[in-house]
C-alpha cells in the first residue's frame, strides 16, 4: 500500500509517527457482531415487549403513535430480524484480502491516503455548510422568540457586558434586590455568574444583532473539526460520516439555537481533539499549540466540562513528557519516542501557556466582580442564592448549614439530595439520553458494544476517546440534576459518540467485504437512514420526529416571554415602564424578572414579593409607567398611582 503523506510541508518537516493500519487489523469478528446483536435485540425486546403484552398500553399504542413519545426502539424491530438473514445469506466470493481497489477508502489513513488536500477541504467545506445550514433552518422555526432558559438571558447580559468593555455593571443602588435575576450576580456589581468564554463568544453576535448566529456558526465548525478528527484517527470517510452526522443530530441542532456555553465549548473541544490527535502522529508544533487553544479557550467557557474531556488525552501527554512514550501506542510506531527531554519539556510548554493565559483570564474576572481572584462568581452565586444546589454528594444537607438571607427558597429548594442511588440512575438518564439525542439509542448501543470489543485492534488513539467519554460522566457524577433534556452535562460525548459509529460502520464495512456479505451493507445504510428518519420527520402514526417534539419544548416557554413582553408594549404605549413581577412560587422553569445589564432601558422589570409595596416601590421611578404582573395567573394590571407618574 502506498505511504503518501497529507502534503509537502509534512514530509519536509514532519516526522510520521504511525503506520497504515493493516487491513485484518479493521475486521470486526463474527462473534463480535453476534454480542452486539444479541445484546441489542435483548434490550429492543425487554422495553417492547411489556408495551405489546399489556392490554392497556397496546391500546394507547394503537391508538397513539405506534413507536410511544420516544421512538428509541420499535423503528429497529424489522432490521434486527433481518439482520441474521443478511448476514448468513446473500454471499459471494471475494479476494483473499476482500479489499478490492476501489474499496481502498476503508482502509486508507492520513498516512496512506493517495489524494490531493483540495478533496479533503471540499469534504470539510461540505460538512460545514450542511450543519450550518440544519441548524440556521432549524432556528427559523423559533421565529426570533426570545431565549427559553433562565441560563440564556445571563448569557445574553454577559455579552452585553462584554460588548460594553465591561466586567460588570453596577446593581440598582436604592433597591438592588427588585432586580435579582435568575443565574446573574447581584451584590453591588450586576453581572453573570458564569465564566467568561461564552460571553466572549456571542459578544460580537450581539453587537451586530444576531446573537444566535455564533451558535449556528459554532455548530458548523465543530463538525468541520470533526471531519478532520475522524479523517485523523482513520480516514476521509469516517470523518464525512460523523461530520455529517453531527450535522443531523436533533440535539445538536436545538442547542445550537440556544444561548448556553455547550456550542462555544465545543468549538474548543473539538479544536483540542483534532490537533492532539494531529501532534501525536506529526509531532507538529503547531498541532500542540492549536491543541492548547483549543483546550484553553474551552476552559473559560465550561471548566469542568473541558477538564473532564481532556483528562485521558492530559494523562497521556504527561507521560509523553515524562517518559518519552506514548500509553497505549506500538511502540514500533512511535518515532517522537526518540525526542530529547528539552524538546519534550518545549511541548509541554507550548501547551501550557494557552491554559496559563486562560486561568489568568478567569482570575481577572474574578477580580473585577467577586473581589477575590481566586473566587469565582459561580461560586458566590451558588453561596448566596442557591447553597443545596452546591457540587458534591449531600448537597442539601450541606447546603442547609449555609442558608442566608438571599436564597431563593424555590429554586434552591428544586435540589435533591444526592445519594449513591440517585447519582446511578443520573449516570443512567445521561447516557440514554445522550444516545437518544445524538443519533439513537439503539444505533449506538450496538455501535458502542462493538466499539468496546475491538478496541485493541486498529489505531490505539481510539482509546482515549472512549476514556474521554467516560471521564465526562464520571466528572458530573457528584452532581444531583441530570442536566437539561436529561443529558446537557454530557452533552460535549455527542461528537465523540458519532466518532465512535463513524468508525464501527467503516470496520463492519471492511469485515462484510472480506467475508462477502455484500446484502449487510446495504441493510446497515438503511439502519443509518432509520435513525436519521425517527431524528428528523414526523411520519405518523409510527414516530414523532425527535426535532419536532424537542422544537416544540422549546418554544413554548419562548412563545411565553413572548407574550408577555408583547404585552408590555401594548400597555406602555410608548412610555418608558416599570413592570414589578408577582413571582409564582410554584413555577420554577420561568422567570420574567430579565433586563439589560445595565439596567437602564424603555422597560425595567422587577421583582415584587409583597403587593403592599408596590406604592412604596414605585415611588423610586417616578418617571416610569407602572405596570403590576401576576405570574401566577399571568394577568397584568394597571395600578392607579400611574396618575402621578410623569408622560
Amino acid at each position: 500500500m502506498l505511504s503518501v503523506p497529507f502534503c509537502d510541508f509534512e514530509n519536509q518537516f514532519l516526522v510520521t509517527n504511525f503506520k497504515p493500519e493493516k487491513p485484518e487489523l479493521l475486521r470486526v469478528p463474527a462473534w463480535v457482531q453476534l454480542v452486539a446483536y444479541v445484546v441489542t435485540f435483548g434490550a429492543l425486546l425487554w422495553f417492547e415487549l411489556p408495551v405489546w403484552l399489556d392490554e392497556q398500553t397496546r391500546v394507547e399504542r394503537l391508538n397513539g403513535w405506534m413507536s410511544g413519545n420516544d421512538p428509541d426502539w420499535f423503528p429497529f424491530i424489522l432490521f434486527l430480524f433481518l439482520f441474521p438473514f443478511c448476514w448468513i445469506g446473500f454471499r459471494r466470493r471475494t479476494d483473499a484480502s476482500g479489499l478490492k481497489e476501489k474499496k481502498r477508502w476503508l482502509v486508507e489513513s492520513p498516512v496512506s491516503e493517495n489524494h490531493s488536500p483540495i478533496r479533503a477541504w471540499s469534504m470539510a467545506l461540505v460538512v460545514f455548510i450542511v450543519a450550518f445550514g440544519m441548524s440556521w433552518n432549524v432556528g427559523k422555526r423559533f421565529d426570533d422568540l426570545p431565549p427559553a432558559y433562565h441560563d440564556e438571558y445571563s448569557y445574553l447580559i454577559q455579552a452585553e457586558t462584554f460588548a460594553n468593555w465591561r466586567w460588570s455593571f453596577p446593581s440598582f443602588q436604592l433597591m438592588p434586590e427588585l432586580f435579582d435575576q435568575m443565574h446573574v450576580l447581584n451584590e453591588g456589581k450586576f453581572a453573570s455568574r458564569y465564566f467568561p468564554g461564552t460571553g466572549l463568544w456571542i459578544a460580537p453576535f450581539f453587537a451586530l444583532g444576531l446573537p444566535w448566529l455564533g451558535h449556528q456558526l459554532a455548530q458548523g465548525f465543530a463538525a468541520m473539526m470533526l471531519f478532520w478528527s475522524g479523517r485523523e484517527l482513520s480516514n476521509s470517510g469516517t470523518g464525512l460520516l460523523a461530520g455529517l452526522l453531527f450535522a443531523f443530530s436533533p440535539g445538536l441542532l436545538l442547542f445550537s439555537n440556544l444561548l448556553l456555553a455547550h456550542h462555544p465549548t465545543l468549538v474548543g473541544l473539538t479544536l483540542f481533539l483534532w490537533a492532539f490527535l494531529r501532534m501525536m502522529r506529526t509531532d507538529s508544533v503547531l498541532a500542540t499549540l492549536l491543541a492548547g487553544l483549543g483546550l484553553a479557550f474551552a476552559m473559560v467557557c465550561r471548566p469542568m466540562t473541558a477538564a473532564g474531556f481532556a483528562l485521558p488525552f492530559g494523562v497521556c501527554f504527561v507521560w509523553w513528557g515524562i517518559t518519552g512514550f506514548w500509553p497505549l501506542m506500538r511502540r514500533r510506531n512511535s518515532a517522537a519516542e526518540m525526542k530529547s527531554p528539552v524538546r519534550r519539556c518545549g511541548r509541554l510548554v507550548v501547551m501550557g501557556v494557552p491554559l496559563v493565559l486562560g486561568f489568568v483570564l478567569i482570575f481577572i474576572q474574578n477580580l473585577a466582580i467577586t473581589g477575590n481572584a481566586f473566587k469565582t462568581p459561580y461560586q458566590v452565586y451558588t453561596e448566596t442564592y442557591t447553597p443545596r444546589h452546591v457540587y458534591g454528594f449531600n448537597n442539601v444537607e450541606r447546603g442547609e448549614q449555609n442558608l442566608g438571607p438571599k436564597v431563593i427558597d424555590n429554586y434552591d429548594r428544586w435540589a435533591k439530595n444526592l445519594t449513591p442511588e440517585l447519582a446511578l440512575t443520573n449516570v443512567q438518564t445521561r447516557i440514554l439520553n445522550s444516545w437518544r439525542w445524538t443519533l439513537g439509542v439503539v444505533p449506538l448501543l450496538a455501535a458502542g458494544l462493538i466499539f468496546l470489543l475491538i478496541l485493541r485492534a486498529g489505531d490505539r488513539r481510539w482509546g482515549l476517546v472512549g476514556l474521554s467519554v467516560l471521564s465526562l460522566h464520571v466528572a458530573h457524577i457528584p452532581y444531583w440534576f441530570d442536566g437539561i433534556m436529561g443529558w446537557h452535562y454530557v452533552f460535549e460525548t455527542a461528537s465523540l459518540w458519532l466518532l465512535i459509529f463513524a468508525e464501527v460502520t467503516r470496520r463492519l464495512f471492511v469485515q462484510w467485504n472480506a467475508s462477502g456479505r455484500w446484502m449487510m451493507k446495504p441493510c446497515w445504510g438503511l439502519f443509518i437512514a432509520v435513525a436519521l428518519s425517527t431524528n428528523l420527520w414526523t411520519i405518523e402514526p409510527v414516530w414523532p420526529a425527535r426535532l419536532d417534539r424537542g422544537v416544540a419544548e422549546l418554544q413554548f416557554p419562548r412563545q411565553l416571554y413572548k407574550s408577555f413582553h408583547d404585552q408590555i408594549e401594548t400597555l406602555r404605549k410608548g412610555q418608558d415602564a416599570i413592570v414589578f413581577v408577582v413571582p409564582d412560587e410554584a413555577d420554577r422553569s420561568m422567570d420574567f424578572v430579565t433586563n439589560s445589564a445595565h439596567l437602564d432601558g424603555p422597560v425595567l422589570v422587577a421583582r415584587l414579593k409583597d403587593r403592599n409595596q408596590l406604592s412604596e416601590v414605585a415611588a423610586l421611578f417616578p418617571e416610569r409607567f407602572v405596570l403590576l404582573f401576576d405570574a401566577k395567573t399571568r394577568q397584568f394590571e394597571i395600578p392607579v398611582l400611574n396618575s402621578d407618574a410623569k408622560g
